[in-house]
């Protein structure tokens, strides 16, 4: 598995509200895609501006087709990564162990 963790921070407040709508439509396609095993967008409580995207894989060929597919492509690119902030950050699995 391959695990995919996003941190957002949108830069102007005028813009959470797109931000949050794109993201929305953005996990709801991903989530139709080949080997997406999860994908969830959080927004938090106590600063608005912050956004996690939280990305299973079942292989990094899976997550590369994921960055040439429609969710990608056409949404997070050229209309969220404009109003965004964006630190990657690829994880590991450290709980519950995957082989237990």
């Amino acid at each position: 598995m391959i695990f995919n963790n996003v941190v957002l921070t949108v830069t102007r407040e005028s813009d959470i509200s797109s931000v949050t709508e794109l993201l929305a439509e953005q996990a709801r396609l991903s989530r139709t895609e080949p080997g997406c095993a999860q994908f969830e967008v959080y927004h938090s409580q106590t600063n608005p501006h912050f956004f996690m995207l939280i990305e299973q894989w079942e292989s990094q060929d899976h997550l590369d087709r994921h960055r040439e597919a429609k969710a990608f492509q056409e949404l997070y690119v050229p209309k969220v990564i404009p109003l965004v902030t964006r630190e990657p950050h690829p994880s590991d699995l450290i709980w519950p162990a995957t082989n237990d």
